[in-house]
């Protein structure tokens, strides 16, 4: 599945970008990542939220026309038809990629108006990697609710919906990447900032392994499907669960939460020992005072300090170095776009500079 070691100090982006328009945000992919990604524009279109954009064809998705607000419903009259022909559908997709089927679980240029430009950079460019994104299952259900407000992850079928509606989303990225060209290994991103919050009294009834179940679910698809896998959560969290569910990249807000990684020593190890990636988020994209201070020469003293914390556990730095991949800490959406633009050309430069200090 694609030489993993060539991902080695290489950059990738997360998620959104605030430019107003198109362009303008391809050409800072283009410009800064040799592995291209799709920004979410909601700037552009509210429906390229994190939580709306994956919703698309998903049975019980419904937007208030009054308020605008998005809810799920359970109770209308075709409900139970819809479900029958997506769980129709899901068998089918998970059987076979390229069935007809997925077609209709495609994510439109109403959703995202990047990805038609996106699959055109993987055509020409034919690059090794490319990566992609969904809302992650967990953060999805905890923030979805029924007409009477009630979290979708605490009814089954509204949280198996949610679980395989993301899955057939990250399956037709997938096979578009390859459609664009077969020898690019699709990188699916699962965006996860709620799983900081599990073990809470917010979610004191879900356990781990409710999470961890649902994580692996989606993971094995993708793997399945020629993907790699990664979480992405920019706060503190339990680093056991995403590692217990087989992902192959770990990414996190590195340039405040490093310390919290290392607390999970035995796990990381293990998971490092077994090909998994540390994606470290040095890029402060979720504080713009530090962005703004921040240059080149800070960035890789805070990598080089995140790094410390775990061999100072006792984790061999050769290890960590070879499974290491540079990013932002957060997706750029709600930066001014001077600021984002500042913070993919650090996340480039960093990893040039990483790079050239341990000789990859």
């Amino acid at each position: 599945m694609g030489n993993l070691s060539k991902l080695k100090l290489e950059c990738l982006a997360i998620g959104s970008l605030p430019h107003n328009n198109l362009q303008d945000a391809m050409n800072v992919v283009e410009k800064y990542f040799d592995i291209p990604f799709w920004p979410q524009l909601a700037k552009i279109s509210k429906n390229e939220d994190m939580i709306v954009q994956f919703l698309e064809g998903m049975p019980s998705f419904f937007i208030d026309k009054e308020n605008g607000k998005v809810f799920l419903d359970t109770e209308y009259e075709e409900f139970f038809e819809d479900l029958e022909q997506f769980f129709t559908d899901y068998e089918e997709i998970i059987s076979d990629i390229n069935s007809p089927a997925l077609d209709k679980y495609a994510i439109s240029p109403l959703f995202s108006a990047a990805i038609p430009e996106f699959l055109k950079i993987i055509k020409n460019k034919r690059p090794g990697f490319a990566k992609g994104q969904i809302v992650g299952p967990f953060t999805l259900s905890t923030t979805l609710v029924d007409k009477n407000g009630r979290c979708a992850i605490y009814d089954e079928t509204l949280k198996e919906i949610i679980i395989k509606t993301l899955t057939i989303k990250a399956l037709w990225q997938i096979r578009e990447i390859k459609h664009a060209n077969p020898d690019t290994v699709p990188v699916i991103f699962i965006d996860e900032p709620s799983i900081s919050q599990l073990g809470t009294s917010a979610y004191v009834t879900i356990s781990q392994q409710e999470v961890i179940d649902m994580f692996s679910e989606v993971a094995g698809i993708i793997q399945n499907a020629g993907a790699l896998c990664a979480i992405h959560c920019c706060g503190k969290c339990d680093w056991r669960v995403p590692i217990k569910s087989g992902i192959n990249i770990i990414n996190l807000d590195a340039y405040s939460f490093a310390q919290n990684l290392s607390l999970f020593k035995a796990d990381v190890e293990g998971f490092l020992k077994n090909g998994g990636k540390i994606a470290w988020g040095v890029v402060p994209t979720l504080d713009k005072d530090a962005l703004e201070q921040a240059d080149e020469k800070l960035l890789e003293e805070k990598f080089v300090a995140a790094v410390k914390y775990l061999t100072g556990k006792g984790i061999d730095e050769k290890l960590v170095i070879d499974n290491s991949i540079i990013t932002p800490s957060c997706g750029a959406g709600s930066l001014p776009v001077v600021l984002a633009e500042k913070a993919m050309m650090l996340t480039r430069n960093l990893s040039d500079s990483l790079k050239e200090r341990y000789k990859v």
